[in-house]
């Protein structure tokens, strides 16, 4: 108990975190495509796009700017697997919500390293709206968000604290939390209408993919084993089963609906292939509260082969977006 408490205390430090299998593509269409074409891809979105976690790669940032992209997020996998055809611009960012996305500079999470530092950027400074990324000259505009607006983080956090004297029994976190998600996920929705208008606008001509969020939680949350922090922490099982059906199934289908009522933008759904493979599964592709080796925290984000799921996916629905196979 006083290693959970003493982990606990550090994912305090780093709530801000998250404030994130197809066959592999074929590339022989797009190869032959790329001499006659270039594409201009964006890729916007938070901490489930940018990889934030060492389990996602090593920060690439050149220069560095505090979002904590790395290099097995999937925007770049599909970078390395399309790059002839696509010419990525990828301003994703760590702890975004929806409006840093559309209109708002963000203060990024990431910080220097050694912690204490002379550098003038120190800490970094904001970050402009992610959609000034979007221009009439581009082509496709991949957007992964609305888990901060929701404020999944806090939920998480909260759900921890809860749970921590409730010996697992109960269901203490949808008892004090339940009532306030409708008017989250209804933020999730003006906010995600506001920020498809606003890219549209931008790029009158580009073809927008939505992409939702994989499989966190899963369908038999027996399998998550009460004060492991390699899974849920103090999180109960029955606060597991509600968030998985009263949270994170609301946000993508609020998601979804958004999508559908817009002209040129396609919902991308991660869920379904990711159904055996959360943080509660063998061969997880979402890290719980802390990684194993190294002992490091992840709050509960993709690692290299969540994303790679994702790249496989995205990548798949960008190429019959522009029509190239």
């Amino acid at each position: 108990m006083t290693r959970f408490r003493t982990r606990l205390a550090m994912l305090s430090s780093v709530a801000a975190l998250a404030a994130g299998a197809l066959v592999p593509v074929q590339l022989a269409g797009a190869q032959s495509a790329a001499a006659a074409a270039a594409y201009q891809w964006v890729a916007l979105g938070d901490s489930y796009t940018a990889g934030v976690i060492p389990a996602a790669g090593d920060t690439f940032e050149v220069p560095r700017d505090g979002c904590e992209r790395t290099d097995q997020s999937y925007p770049q996998v599909i970078d390395r697997d399309l790059g002839s055809l696509l010419e990525l611009t990828n301003v994703s960012c760590g702890a975004a919500t929806i409006e840093d996305v559309t209109f708002r500079a963000q203060q990024p999470i990431g910080r220097h390293l050694p912690p204490f530092s002379e550098d003038p950027d120190y800490p970094f400074p904001p970050v402009p709206p992610q959609s000034e990324a979007v221009g009439p000259g581009t082509d496709v505009v991949t957007v992964g968000a609305g888990g901060n607006t929701l404020g999944f983080a806090d939920i998480l956090f909260q759900c921890l604290q809860l749970g921590a004297g409730s010996g697992g029994v109960g269901t203490p976190c949808r008892d004090d939390l339940a009532d306030d998600i409708p008017s989250r996920l209804k933020k999730v929705s003006g906010d995600y209408d506001d920020m498809l208008n606003v890219l549209h606008e931008r790029a009158p001509h580009a073809k927008i993919l939505a992409v939702g969020y994989p499989t966190v939680i899963p369908e038999d949350t027996s399998k998550c084993r009460y004060n492991d922090l390699e899974q849920f922490g103090s999180i109960t099982q029955g606060d597991l089963d509600w968030l998985r059906q009263d949270v994170l199934a609301p946000l993508n289908k609020a998601i979804e609906k958004s999508t559908s009522a817009h002209d040129a933008v396609r919902f991308v759904d991660l869920y379904d292939s990711s159904q055996n493979h959360s943080v509660c599964d063998n061969g997880k592709w979402v890290e719980g509260l802390f990684t194993r080796v190294p002992d490091q925290p992840a709050l509960v984000h993709p690692n290299a082969r969540g994303h790679r799921n994702a790249a496989d996916h995205v990548a798949a629905a960008m190429l019959d977006a522009i029509g190239v196979g």
